[in-house]
């Protein structure tokens, strides 16, 4: 199998229980997650050697977060360790007409604060053949925005192969931030992942479609499709498209572009959701995957959709299902049987 390299930040998840709103809440159940950790735990879960590189604390709290890591198979050898904090998010679940809520607390954290020297980069990607990073990373601090375009750099030096995932949040930065940003490390990037919103805000491109009002037909897409491939060189644009009916009823399917094809992927109708926290994060890992493993980006999308489907039948942010899982519900199982 191939060797993955994610970095970003790996976060102290705090979520009331169920559907309990903060306020009404004497405890909170504590799950790790966030964008670049939840790749490597799906990239480990369909058997290859994934790292995840960050920088956390010495402390107990820190060793937590790479305890979590490790058991699910991510290797945690790159994770730089010191600094005072790890990063902190509140997670309330949505049902209904009542969205989700997240409350960030991570202002300061180890991997905000690191430092170049913190890493090795070029023996970071030495014998990689995938790097994964997210527009969360650069968007934490100046700091962790350079040590993006440090490890894309070092990437490129070994001939690995660099996805991204937008993954826009106002809640980070403005759009005039992330674009100043973000547009310059897109000469990197040979697989850009996103939704309409993420492309919008952060380089820049509007699709023809009303996605607010629920219109998710690809048609829309395949304009800014072909304009982000011809500007920035990537060798495929892939987008999820969410209809988004209530808090714990969507729609999902997605689509990808190779420069010359456009393919579309059956459609899920996800009713309820369990969690959708993670769920692009375990799109991205299913396409990771399936780009390495599959003969035809046909077969890599509809790979990453179940994927995806799946995690957001399972609490947490990581998305904890084997390749055969996927491949039975790409395949067309569905149902939810119990498997005797």
């Amino acid at each position: 199998m191939s060797k993955i390299i994610t970095l970003g930040e790996i976060m102290l998840r705090l979520s009331p229980s169920a559907n309990d709103r903060f306020i009404q809440s004497d405890s909170f159940r504590v799950i790790w997650g966030g964008g670049e950790a939840n790749v490597a735990v799906s990239c480990a879960n369909y058997g290859h050697e994934a790292f995840f590189v960050s920088k956390l604390p010495t402390h107990e709290i820190g060793q937590a977060a790479v305890n979590a890591l490790r058991r699910y198979g991510v290797n945690t050898d790159f994770i730089a360790r010191g600094g005072n904090r790890v990063g902190i998010y509140y997670c309330e679940t949505g049902a209904s007409m009542r969205p989700s809520k997240v409350i960030y607390d991570r202002a300061g954290s180890a991997i905000a604060e690191a430092d170049p020297e913190d890493f090795d980069f070029d023996k970071i990607m030495e014998g990689a053949d995938w790097f994964h990073w997210s527009g969360i990373t650069p968007a934490i601090s100046d700091k962790a925005a350079e040590l993006t375009r440090l490890a894309c750099e070092a990437a490129k030096r070994h001939g690995v192969t660099v996805s991204v995932d937008l993954n826009f949040r106002k809640k980070l930065w403005t759009k005039e931030k992330a674009q100043s940003v973000m547009r310059p490390l897109m000469q990197y990037v040979d697989v850009c992942i996103g939704n309409e919103e993420d492309a919008e805000l952060c380089l820049g491109f509007k699709p023809d479609a009303d996605v607010e009002g629920g219109d998710t037909n690809a048609e829309g897409y395949k304009n800014i499709f072909r304009e982000m491939a011809k500007q920035f060189g990537f060798k495929y644009v892939v987008s999820t498209l969410r209809e988004s009916f209530s808090a714990t009823h969507n729609g999902w399917k997605g689509m990808i572009f190779n420069g010359e094809e456009f393919y579309e992927s059956k459609r899920y109708d996800i009713n309820p959701i369990v969690d959708r926290v993670g769920g692009g994060d375990s799109f991205s890992g299913g396409l990771i995957h399936g780009l390495l493993t599959m003969p035809t980006q046909g077969e890599a999308l509809e790979f990453a959709v179940a994927a995806s489907a799946l995690k957001q039948t399972i609490p947490g942010d990581f998305n904890l299902v084997t390749e055969d899982e996927v491949k039975a519900l790409a395949g067309g199982s569905a149902n939810g049987r119990v498997q005797r």
